[in-house]
């Protein structure tokens, strides 16, 4: 999300920051700029002509023009305001009443208001250790209950037992008597979508949340529709008085003006983003690093946050130790692979990264993308665990056995046994030199990435970062 916003930033700021003194006139023009992008990037009008109003009245202040840096000061100033108009706070899911305590989703169809429903409730039940409790209130879609009992099961999340012939109200009441029976912290209640906001559909929401009283009205919106979603949030918001907003298929979608007028149309918080088909695709929504990402600072916290969710502790253990004795064979390499794809991919990866703008234009010049990894690991996986143990042995007539059974040429098993050599003899200096992420970038993303720039190390960003 935001790639093309991100981009578009930074071309004005690389502009910006190269000058040692600004006028009044060339802020006001940056800011027409800024104007343009987010336009473009499909955020509300009204949203834009408040934040940059807003913006170029404290950047043309007098401390600002006399700095010794106004460039950079202009980007402080716009990173700040963004922030305003995310947030300013993260706020996470409110479920400290009683139990049971319920939240209604509520959205139109096709939204993914059912697989969201099931990823709150793993997330609820495996991260925060609440028992939940699913109940799918849509008695209208055809397989609907059927569709949330089929993801309770994948995510390991209880879900009410269908009964037929009951009406959506029934269904809210019957979740919440069995909560309260079998001691459940937590029932999520999926309501009915439309294709279209209606007062049938508001009317019924309006019911249900009267009878059960929910903690967290949330609405679950899809990224994907721009600024028409926010005026669904404000029809929802007026109707039903929204807790909070979850924004689904934000990995979809480049632009990520929904996010950035959602907030500030309607008052209700973005709470959680879905960033993938997965039931683990799910974040929470962290405006200042929101901010950073946009403006092309990265977001290394969350980045680490995705690693430590993704890596066991002894995993991590043991690869420390076979890196240390030298024995970083190529099923470690690929089970690296496999952890990069859960990551995000390549792509998710380096938009975390603070200036790595032009290291993912060159990837995506060169071609480098999931089926880059994909087409490695298909690699080692057509060599015999022997051969993964001990690639010395990997002569000619293996490699064109390996290059057949993975459906490749020789030239690209040749490159995964290279990146594998490089590797190894990169990981037994780590213990003193450390492992630059510019260099690692270089040998796992092979010959192509060699030709993109070197990403600064840790402490020399491309741009100051305002904490």
């Amino acid at each position: 999300m935001f790639t093309g916003l991100t981009d578009r930033f930074a071309d004005i700021f690389d502009r910006l920051t190269k000058r040692g003194a600004l006028s009044e006139d060339d802020v006001r023009s940056v800011m027409r700029e800024i104007r343009v992008a987010l336009l473009e990037a499909d955020v509300a009008l009204p949203v834009v002509k408040d934040f940059t109003d807003r913006i170029t009245e404290r950047a043309i202040g007098e401390e600002v023009m006399r700095s010794v840096t106004p460039g950079q000061q202009v980007v402080k100033i716009v990173n700040d305001g963004l922030v305003e108009m995310l947030g300013p706070e993260s706020q996470d899911l409110e479920i400290r009443a009683a139990p049971p305590v319920a939240i209604m989703m509520v959205g139109l169809q096709g939204s993914g208001k059912t697989t969201t429903a099931a990823k709150i409730g793993k997330r609820l039940q495996g991260d925060q250790g609440r028992k939940t409790l699913l109940a799918s209130l849509d008695v209208n879609r055809p397989a609907a209950q059927q569709q949330l009992a089929v993801l309770g099961e994948q995510a390991g999340v209880a879900t009410l037992p269908i009964a037929l012939g009951q009406s959506p109200g029934k269904i809210a009441e019957r979740a919440m008597d069995t909560a309260r029976r079998e001691g459940y912290d937590v029932v999520i209640l999926d309501t009915a979508g439309r294709t279209q906001i209606d007062d049938a559909l508001m009317d019924e929401a309006a019911d249900i949340r009267k009878a059960t009283d929910p903690a967290e009205v949330l609405l679950v919106a899809d990224a994907m529709t721009g600024q028409e979603a926010v005026n669904i949030a404000r029809t929802f918001n007026e109707r039903l008085a929204l807790t909070g907003i979850v924004l689904t298929r934000v990995d979809g979608d480049a632009r990520g003006g929904a996010a950035l007028s959602m907030k500030a149309a309607t008052g209700t918080p973005i709470r959680l983003l879905g960033t993938g088909e997965t039931l683990d695709a799910l974040e929470a929504f962290h405006p200042d690093r929101i901010a950073s990402r946009i403006l092309g600072m990265g977001d290394v916290v969350s980045l680490v946050e995705k690693a430590q969710g993704l890596v066991e502790e002894e995993e991590a253990r043991d690869l420390a130790r076979k890196i240390e004795s030298g024995g970083f064979d190529l099923e470690d390499m690929a089970a690296q692979f496999r952890q990069l794809r859960k990551m995000g991919g390549l792509g998710g990866v380096m938009g975390l990264l603070p200036g790595a703008r032009k290291a993912r234009q060159q990837m995506d010049a060169a071609n480098i993308d999931e089926k880059t990894l994909i087409r490695q690991e298909a690699i080692i996986s057509s060599m015999t665990p022997r051969e993964r143990r001990k690639p010395e042995i990997i002569k000619a007539s293996r490699k064109r056995r390996i290059a057949a059974g993975a459906g490749v040429g020789l030239h690209d098993v040749n490159k995964v046994l290279k990146q594998h050599q490089a590797l190894t003899r990169m990981m037994k200096k780590a213990k003193k030199m450390g492992i630059g992420l510019d260099s690692l970038g270089e040998q796992v993303m092979g010959g192509a990435a060699q030709r993109v720039p070197a990403m600064p190390p840790p402490g020399r960003h491309v741009r100051p970062r305002f904490r």
